[in-house]
């Protein structure tokens, strides 16, 4: 905000006082457009950064999805036998995987996002909402590769989509809101206790066999289905497999449960993002 004073020389000028926002769910959108420049440069950078001296390049946001599904495939398709329902257990995986590492890629690099910028946060001030959003960009780019080779995968095994592909972008945004609003809540915390940085990969790696992802939420056993299904990964993780391979049965009621809960982690997310983003300048 910008207030006028009075020069004692006789000149007035203006001085810029920054204040936190009262309201802890207020975004202020008129700011970020503002900074909008800022925002495209953390974007920019994240996606730069990321693949820079590797040999492999962007090649590696489909390597490590196609090396999972391919243990997945020997460990649950050949070892376990879990039923396929008629489709290559490779695409199945696959199909699994590019969900769940939307969802896990965001967690962790936001979750990390502020402590990793602790040198700018010090030295000037911007919007600090802009580093979780910074992520986004690189994350829905690998998602939209990923999901350009299962179509390329569904093509070898000539596999055709339906109208249920339109379910896809849906599932996609309930898995983005549910990671931004941990990312948000963790990296929060992260500035005081560091110890979040080793919490949140044993989150993840308990949360992936806790999910569809490597295995169909159809081979959970009937009477573990009502805690199962309390993880609010299962059904969009489902729904996005079932959008694109027709396999096992859209959860809708799952669904909706996941929606509402992913829009609940997104408010308490921005609402301890914007309580601690006030001490982040002084305990970083």
């Amino acid at each position: 905000m910008t207030i006028p004073f009075d020069d004692p020389i006789g000149d007035a000028e203006d001085v810029a006082v920054i204040r936190p926002q009262s309201r802890l769910l207020e975004i202020d959108f008129k700011q970020l457009w503002r900074f909008r420049d800022l925002l495209f440069a953390l974007a920019w950078r994240d996606i730069r950064l990321r693949y820079r001296q590797t040999a492999l390049g962007v090649a590696w946001v489909v390597l490590q999805p196609l090396l999972g599904a391919a243990i997945f495939t020997v460990v649950f398709g050949l070892i376990a036998r879990m039923p396929s329902g008629g489709a290559p257990y490779f695409v199945i995986s696959f199909a699994g995987l590019i969900g769940w590492t939307l969802f896990s890629s965001t967690v962790t690099r936001v979750s990390a996002s502020i402590v990793a910028n602790a040198e700018l946060i010090r030295k000037v001030y911007f919007p600090r909402l802009l580093l979780p959003l910074g992520i986004l960009p690189s994350t829905l780019l690998d998602f939209a590769f990923g999901a350009g080779f299962m179509a390329v995968l569904m093509a070898i095994y000539r596999i055709a989509p339906d109208s249920g592909l339109l379910l896809l972008p849906v599932c996609a945004f309930i898995l983005l809101a549910l990671a931004l609003g941990l990312g948000m809540i963790a990296g929060s915390f992260a500035v005081e206790f560091r110890d979040v940085q080793y919490i949140v990969p044993l989150f993840i790696q308990l949360m992936m066999y806790a999910s569809p992802v490597g295995y169909s939420a159809n081979a959970v056993p009937a009477y573990l289905r009502p805690v199962y299904d309390l993880n609010p990964l299962v059904a969009p993780v489902e729904a996005m497999r079932w959008s694109l391979l027709g396999i096992g049965q859209l959860d809708v009621r799952g669904l909706a449960y996941s929606a509402g809960l992913a829009a609940a982690l997104l408010a308490i997310g921005l609402a301890v993002f914007r309580l601690k983003e006030r001490r982040f300048a002084d305990v970083i």
